[in-house]
């Protein structure tokens, strides 16, 4: 290799990539990002798939819930991250009612995220009922994939954040709708909250890659909630795990700063900018030349 070429970067995934990436050895790597900062950090950290989910509803906006999520907050935040993402498969979440009312809402709102928003597939949650939905976006050459399980967008309906589908007919249903979803062209499946045995039996049965939370080890992969692993939340969700605590690094941080600031020791003297000494004096004598106000 000439001194001169670059070493070769390593290729972006893309939807085929992921698909591919079906009954793998390694396991597909999902994780949301909200901010081009976050961005940047997750995708260096060599994850598959950055997800702008509208969990930023709650983690960013600090709503309840993802309901109050508009598709202005879904482009402008995927936007953001677009700009920080560089090798990693990225995926926008359709918020609330940006897909169930009609169709050609969803062509437009879906259109806007990528176009706008940078995606390169989206995801939108539901069973069968919007399998038509799916087929209309994949024909028009937008990828993407479906989530069923507890899906919180409708949390209201399923009576609260609750595991999905625990006995025979409705473990059965479920099935039949991630069949549905990848009959109407979703290239990969969110699980979310079911029980680890359905996964499995979904995993084993379905063509395209399911991508659990809440949903056991036996899935091609996993999606998590970044502000979860990192301890930037309240409460961890049992289908989490903090890594780390960098809420309580950041109190940490700030209290240091307040605590210099009071004390005159910030900024300190490498943090100043000064002018030459003539340029100083000069001013000086401007200053001091000048009349008071008048009384």
């Amino acid at each position: 290799m000439s001194q001169h070429t670059p070493p070769e970067r390593e290729r972006r995934l893309t939807v085929t990539g992921l698909r591919a990436m079906k009954g793998a050895t390694r396991r597909i790597v999902a994780i949301t990002a909200y901010d081009v900062a976050f961005a940047r950090l997750v995708d260096a950290a060599g994850v598959d798939v950055v997800l702008v989910g509208d969990s930023l509803g709650m983690t960013v906006l600090g709503h309840g819930s993802t309901l109050p999520v508009t598709v202005d907050d879904m482009v402008r935040h995927t936007a953001a991250v677009s700009r920080g993402v560089e090798r990693a498969l990225l995926v926008a979440d359709m918020p609330f009612m940006s897909y169930q009312a009609d169709p050609a809402d969803a062509l437009r709102n879906a259109g806007r995220l990528m176009a706008e928003g940078g995606a390169q597939a989206v995801k939108l949650e539901g069973g069968r009922q919007v399998a038509p939905t799916i087929e209309r976006l994949v024909g028009a050459g937008i990828p993407v994939i479906g989530h069923v399980g507890l899906t919180p967008q409708s949390v209201h309906a399923m009576g609260g954040y609750r595991v999905q589908a625990r006995e025979t007919v409705t473990a059965l249903r479920l099935l039949d709708e991630c069949r549905a979803l990848a009959e109407a062209g979703a290239f990969a499946v969110v699980l979310e909250c079911i029980p680890a045995e359905l996964s499995e039996v979904v995993t084993a049965e379905v063509a395209i890659p399911t991508i659990g939370i809440g949903a056991g080890a036996g899935c091609d992969g996993e999606v998590q909630v970044l502000h979860d692993l990192l301890g930037l939340t309240e409460q961890t969700p049992r289908h989490a795990s903090r890594f780390a605590e960098i809420g309580g690094a950041v109190v940490e941080a700030v209290r240091r700063y307040a605590e210099q600031v009071r004390a005159g020791e910030f900024p300190a003297e490498a943090n100043c900018t000064r002018m030459e000494p003539a340029v100083v004096e000069e001013l000086r004598r401007a200053v001091g030349g000048r009349e008071g106000p008048e009384e």
